[in-house]
Formats: structure tokens, sequence, C-alpha cells
């Protein structure tokens, strides 16, 4: 098993605390590894409720800020491809489904529920458009379908016309 260490800021005492980390309860964290102060942070956990709120409400908002840009450059950008679109549902359904299943227990309800909503505008907004495309691409297919079929039929009446004596 490995070290686990406790420090507090309160007590002054310099001591160094073992604990077991699997049976402290909040939110874990892994922080980038940067080396500041000689101390090399592996793996945080949060256990002030208070604290974990603020630091997911500012995570989330920054993932759907994110979501949002994005969603503009998909709009403003007259791409005929829907593989773009497709994408940014999955990452919007994948994103829907760490905030119901990881974020519910730490955030509050009437939030994540407001936080759901968005993103729900956002999922029928991604639907709508891919629907669009695929609408415009099977009419373009069946267009030139038509296009080719007649064609190929005009071929065939000259081909037996010129043909009788």
């Amino acid at each position: 098993m490995a070290k686990s260490y406790y420090i507090s800021r309160k007590e002054k005492t310099k001591e160094i605390v073992y604990l077991d980390y699997d049976k402290i309860t909040g939110y874990d964290i892994k922080p980038k590894n940067s080396t500041k102060y000689g101390m090399i942070v592996n793996k945080m956990i949060i256990v002030n409720p208070s604290m974990i709120e603020k630091l997911l409400v500012k995570k989330t908002q920054g993932k759907l800020d994110m979501f949002l840009k994005k969603m503009i450059y998909l709009l403003e950008s007259d791409t005929d491809d829907g593989d773009a679109y497709r994408e940014a549902l999955n990452d919007m359904t994948r994103y829907k489904n760490i905030i119901n299943y990881k974020y519910r227990k730490y955030l509050d309800d009437k939030y994540v529920n407001r936080l759901n909503k968005k993103v729900h505008i956002l999922e029928q907004e991604l639907k709508r458009k891919i629907l669009c495309l695929d609408n415009n691409n099977l009419l373009k297919h069946q267009m030139y379908q038509a296009y080719y079929n007649n064609m190929y039929n005009g071929y065939e009446e000259e081909k037996t016309t010129h043909r009788s004596r």
C-alpha cells in the first residue's frame, strides 16, 4: 500500500500524519504535474463541500463555454460534412453523462437541472443541423440518381429506334 500524507495549514506542529485515502470521502482530482516548492502532487481529495461546488461550477461553466464556441464556429462555417456535427453531439452527450453521474452528488440540484437544460438545447440544435444535412444529402443523391436514370433510359430509346428498318 502506498503511503498517504495529510498536510494541514492550521496546525504548525510540522508532523506528518498518515491517512488511508480509501476512507476519506470527497472529490478526487489529479492536478497537473508541476513542481512548485519542491513538492509533486499526484492526487488530491477535496473534502470541503463548498470548495467542491465552487470548483465544479467553474469547471462545468468553462466546458459549457467551450461547447458554445465550438457550436458557433460550426454553425458559421458552411460545412456540408456532418461528421463534425456528429463529433460535437457525441462530446455533448458524454459531457451530459459526466454531469449527471459524476458531478450530481456534489452540485446543487437546481444548478444541475439548469445545466442539463442548456446542454439539451445545444444537443437539439446539433441534431436539427445533422438532420438538415442528411436530408440535403439524400435529396442530392435522389436528384443525381433520377438524372442518371433518365439519361440512361433516353440512351436505350435512341439505341432501339435507330436500329429498326
